[in-house]
This record gives structure tokens, sequence and C-alpha cells, in this order.
């Protein structure tokens, strides 16, 4: 990128633009920055406004001439993180029939391979692998390339996968022939979600499609070989407030639709082997019910176990009902809902239930034998950690894959007997550079709120740096739709603690860290409790001795990204820097923009300030951009992604234009957009290294960190 040769940074033009809703008249200066056929530039970004984009540029040059002097730190920064990478990595396999199918990298390799090996060919060597999928091979011309739903054909003979070549998250799904000459059987499925389904017989594939506005708003049955334009219209949504996706259940018989919002579930089943049939509803949607199925099999009865939050189960609960007539008249509890106990997921197999619950902050896997009704827990003996569940292709197992991660372990995969109660470590991450969890500690603390809730806090620093407040500290936040962080395991953030920073990650609510009402009470008129929470954590924080004012540099993305522009413009003497990645900071504008793709499936998260007074007035209370004012603020840097479709390019970009017209302080202001992104910034494996050493590059030299 050009270096620029005037240091002053770029000021947006303001034009009077104004809108009135409720009463109330407000002024959008940089409304302008939204491309008027912005549905045209997520799908061709040349299509960009020459304007806009001379703007965003200017910006760009401006970011890389204030970073000018942290080129070797940041190449340092890149090495270190990749130097912590096993670039030959591959995946533990995952067997199904005859084969064993696993996702690996070449050594030097941006993007994945797909690949199989006969079954239990263990260490077999190339000869036995076929390479379903070359990821590097496909990238090959494209700024961007990024596969998702990877699946093979339950006859093993074909390949399907979804390719984004944008970021704008609209897919491309191809279908090829496993050990063909690698070409696609027909044209590729376009304007896609990314998600989709093969029905048994290997010959009809079931996929998501997205409208001119980006929604999923259908799913469409194509039979192989058929003309494209004859696919068959299986589900239509139509409320524009509900999402949809297609999926398989875990027992491989059903096709799964779901069509949700934020807070409310409906799922229809379709059976894998007989795909003409129309899909059948387990049960209606009713607002602010939730629900996941499983199918499983007890005393040769077949039965839905059904994850829900009906009937006041506030932290949900399982029932089930007979798979002839599922719907909520006839749910029977099977595990009873426990407050402060949630339960966050559960995977089905022909005998045993496996489910994830979190309490008291924590996880925890417990293990249900399905003919008995006998349970278990796996035991785990740190102090913060996180798991995971991963399904597997097999549903007649007695095989339990997971995995575990603390704050200074790396992630390790498990293969765990149900029956025997035994684990077997499959994978540990290995960090080529070289880890010693010894060197470093972690802790959990909790902070008091305003209302005085507890804020868990957990926390990762040097064995050798003093928690005196001597050296800066990184506040990490994230508090919507239910999300929790966890305390798992990030070699990148090792950049920073090796320099003698202290990572902590605020554990707000918003998220469900404990329970979900700790959700409820951070979203739609109590969202201001999860900014309140943050700020009580740097309190926290600095009351301990382990931080100073000034010395805490906040960041978060996406949603997390409106947390830090919130608390900067709430408590900016607090801050020392700040970091929005593709921030949500323009909450008013785009929750009354009922076009924009997130938009109406949203108001359940944040209010429709379209027909609610009051929503609007609790959105514009916090909305960051709308609450910029006159004041010192702490050096920022925001980035953004030009066909982001979740958080559009624009929020970012009106945001800095602001934060530069009305702030009092000089200091530094920057806005960087990758212009051929989206949301997860660049796609490669070490291209994205690259972007985040641009972030821990601007808070090292912002602490004078940087020599």
């Amino acid at each position: 990128m050009p270096r620029s040769t005037d240091p002053k940074p770029p000021k947006a033009s303001r034009r009077r633009r104004q809108q009135t809703r409720h009463g109330i008249t407000r002024i959008d200066p940089y409304a302008w920055l939204k491309d008027a056929n912005w549905q045209e530039v997520m799908q061709a970004p040349e299509k960009l406004d020459p304007k806009i984009r001379e703007y965003l540029e200017a910006e760009n040059v401006y970011t890389e001439d204030w970073l000018a002097d942290t080129d070797g730190l940041r190449a340092d920064l890149f090495a270190e993180m990749r130097g912590r990478i096993k670039e030959d990595d591959a995946s533990v396999p995952d067997a199904d029939g005859g084969f064993e199918y696993y996702v690996d990298y070449v050594r030097g390799g941006q993007h994945p391979r797909y690949c199989r090996r006969p079954r239990g060919e263990i260490g077999g060597g190339e000869e036995q692998t076929e390479i379903l999928l070359d990821g590097d091979k496909e990238a090959e011309g494209h700024a961007y390339f990024k596969i998702s739903g990877a699946q093979h054909s339950p006859d093993h003979g074909l390949f399907a996968f979804a390719a984004d070549r944008n970021g704008s998250e609209r897919y491309a799904i191809h279908v090829r022939e496993i050990g063909g000459d690698g070409g696609d059987m027909g044209p590729a499925i376009e304007g896609a979600r990314g998600d989709f389904a093969w029905a048994k017989d290997s010959k009809i594939l079931f996929y998501t499609e997205l409208d001119h506005n980006h929604r999923p708003w259908c799913v469409k049955r194509h039979r192989l070989g058929a003309d494209l334009a004859a696919a068959e219209l299986v589900y239509e949504e139509k409320d524009a407030g509900f999402f949809v996706g297609v999926g398989k259940s875990q027992s491989g018989r059903f096709i799964e639709i779901t069509a949700h919002d934020h807070t409310t579930t409906e799922v229809h089943l379709i059976e894998a082997d007989a795909p003409d049939l129309p899909p059948k509803v387990v049960e209606p949607r009713h607002r602010d019910r939730e629900y996941s199925i499983a199918h499983v099999k007890i005393a040769e009865q077949d039965k839905l176990y059904i994850l829900t939050n009906a009937d006041g189960a506030e932290d949900f609960k399982i029932v089930e009902a007979p798979l002839a007539a599922p719907g909520h008249a006839n749910w029977t509890d099977v595990i009873a809902h426990q407050a402060g106990l949630l339960i966050r997921s559960m995977v089905e197999f022909s005998g045993h239930l496996a489910r994830l619950e979190r309490i008291d902050g924590l996880p925890r896997i417990i293990i249900r034998e399905l003919a008995s009704g006998a349970e278990h827990a796996i035991e785990f003996g740190e102090e913060a950690y996180e798991l995971g569940l991963l399904p597997g292709y097999e549903f007649a197992t007695i095989n339990l894959r997971f995995t575990y991660s603390s704050m200074t372990t790396p992630r390790r995969t498990f293969d765990y007997d149900m029956e025997a109660r035994t684990r077997v470590l499959r994978k540990e991450q290995e960090v080529p550079s070289g880890h010693g969890a010894g060197d470093y500690v972690t802790r959990r603390l909790f902070a008091k709120a305003h209302d005085g809730e507890k804020i868990p806090i957990s926390l990762l620093a040097r064995a050798d740096t003093a928690l005196d407040g001597s050296g800066p500290l990184l506040l990490y936040g994230y508090g919507s739709y239910g999300m929790a962080m966890p305390a798992s395991f990030s070699t990148n953030r090792l950049s920073l603690v090796d320099r003698g920073f202290i990572y902590a990650i605020a554990h707000i609510r918003g998220g469900t860290e404990r329970g979900y009402g700790w959700y409820l009470d951070g979203k739609l008129d109590k969202k201001p409790n999860t900014f309140k929470d943050f700020i009580a954590a740097a309190e926290h924080l600095i009351d301990a001795g382990m931080a100073k004012p000034a010395r805490i540099a906040i960041h978060g993305g996406s949603a997390g990204g409106m947390l830090v522009g919130a608390a900067a413009n709430m408590r900016p003497d607090l801050w020392g820097a700040a970091v929005g990645e593709v921030p949500f900071v323009d909450v008013l504008n785009t929750m009354c923009d009922k076009d924009l793709p997130l938009t109406p499936p949203e108001w359940p998260e944040w209010g429709n300030p379209i027909e609610d007074a009051a929503a609007y007035a609790t959105i514009a209370s916090y909305s960051p951009y709308d609450n910029v004012s006159k004041q010192d603020y702490p050096p920022i840097l925001a980035t953004a992604g030009l066909t982001d479709p979740r958080v559009t390019y624009w929020e970012p970009a009106k945001w800095v234009a602001k934060l530069r017209y009305l702030k009092t302080d000089a200091n530094p202001l920057l806005l960087r957009t990758n212009m051929e992104a989206g949301h997860g910034g660049a796609s490669g494996r070490f291209d994205y290294l690259k972007e985040v050493a641009i972030v821990y590059g601007f808070l090292l030299k912002v602490f004078g960190m940087d020599d």
C-alpha cells in the first residue's frame, strides 16, 4: 500500500441528511458513506461509488503511514505467530463407513485440504490419501477464498463444498465426483448461504438460498444432473425476521430445516430416504420459545429429544416426544430445568446422549445412557477452561469426541468411551516454536457490578509479570446474542502477554456465562448492563492493583466493537487505547433500516426502533455513533471489511469520521478497511495473522512498547 506524503488525517465531507422518527429529528452528516447500491457492492466490490472508495483508501493510506515505524515490529509479530502454527497440521480423522475423513494443511499453504483414506490406515503414507478438495488450488487467482460446508455424499462417491470468493458470505455450491477429473459435475449453485444436506440416495442436495437483501429465505431441492432452474422450493420463509438453515440429524434419518431469529425456533423434518415428501413441523413457532431436536430410539421406539426453554425453563431443559406426534402437547421432561445450570447443546448417539452444560461460568459434559437413564460427568481440573463437543459422522458408536483447552493449555482432542468411561488423547495442539504452560498463570476473578451482580473475569499473564499495574492490561469483551466468551487457548495473544501485557476477558451480561438469565439481563432495555459490567470489570482490576487508568486497552469485534465504542463514550478516561474490529457502532441507523441483511432478525436482540418509541430511546442512549461527543478519546483503531454483510463497512467509516470531527484530543484515530474481504477479515491462515499484527503493532506503539 502506498504511503502518504501528507501526514494529515483525511476528513470526510459532511452532507446534511436528516431523519425523523417518533417526533425526534436526527442529522446524519456521514450517511452518504453508505453506497445506495450496497447490495451490488456485496457481490461486485468494484461497483463501489468512486467517492466512497476514495475516502476509504485515503483512510487506509493514513493508517499505513501512522503505522510505518512499526513495520519491523509487525514483521516480528507475524513471524512469532506463524511460528506457533504447525504448518503441516491435520485434524484427527473421523471414521465413516470404510473411510476416515480429515482436513490437513501443507507447509506454506494458506487453505485446508479435504482428504480421506481407508479406515484404519493410520500412518499409512501419502499413497493411501485421496485429496477430495485442495483449498490452495481452488484459491488461486482470488484475493479472498473461504470454504464452508464441505461434505461427502452418503455413498462416498461425491463431494460437495460451498465457496465464498469475495468475503460477502454469498456462496457457490460445487459438486464433484470423487476420483473424477476434478471438475464440477454441473454449474455451481450460486447465491447460496453455504449450508446444505445430502438426501440418503446421494442424488439430491438440499440447500439454503439468499435473497436480494442477503437473507436466507428458502430451502430448495436440487436433483443432480437436472437444470438448476428446476430446483424445487421446499420451504419458504415469509417473515423477514426469520433466517432459514438446513442440515441433517446426527442419526442421518432426517433433513432438518430450521427457521429462527435470536429467541424463537421452528424445526421442520424431511425423511432423508424420502426426499420428495414435504417437510413436517415438529412444533410451530411460539415467540421466545427456542428448541433443537435429537432423534433417538429407546426400547425400539422412535423419539425426539428436544432441548428447549419452553414452560419457563430459562436455562433450558430436555424433553422427549414420540416421533409420530412431536408437538408441545406431548413433551415430557427428561432432564428437568435447573435454574443457574444452562444446557448449551446436546449430541445424540444410538445408545447415549451427550450434553454440554455451563454452571458457575464453567462448562461440563454429562453422558446419559438412553436405555437406563443413568448419567455421569466427565471431570476436569483447571480453574478456568473451555470444552467443545465434536459430533462426528457415526451414530452407532460409543465414542464421543470432545476438545479441551484453557488459557494456558493448548487445545486437546479426546476420544471418550461412554461405556467404559475412559478417555484417549488423540491430538494436542502443537506449538512448533515452543510453549511451556508453566510459564503462564491464569486467574479467575469476580467484579461487582453496579447492581451487585458478580462479573467473572478470566485473566492470563506470564508467571514473571508483576500483577501490580506497572504494565498494560488488555480487556476483551463481547456480551451479546447469548454468546459465552471461552477461557480457551490462543497462540496469538501470547505475543502481547510475552511482552508484558496482562490479558483479561470480562464475561459480561449479554453472554450466557452465568446462565440464560445472564443473557436476558444484557439485551433489549437491559442492554446498558453490558457496558456497565465492562466498566465495572476495569474498575475492579484497578482496585485490585492489577491495572491503572489510561493503561488499559479495550478490544472487541462486531457486537464487541459496539461494546468498545460505548465504553469509549462513557468512560474515555479509563482507556489507554481502544480497538474495534468490524465494530457494530451505528446501531440506531442499522436497526431502523429494515432492508439490511440482519436487521429484522435482530429486533428481538436490540428492539425494533421503527415501531417502538421506547426501543428507539434505549438504542439512541448507547449507540456509539450517535453518542460521540466533544471530549477527549483514547487512541482508537477501527477495522472494516468492504463486503461485510454483518457489520457493513460504512458503520466503522461513519464512526471514525464523526470521532475525527468532534473529539478534542490529538490521539491517533485510525480506520483500516480490507477492500478484499468481509466480516472475518483475510481468509488465508497466514494473511489473517498480518491483520492481527496490525492490531498488536498499534497497541504496542501506543503503550510505548514498540522497541
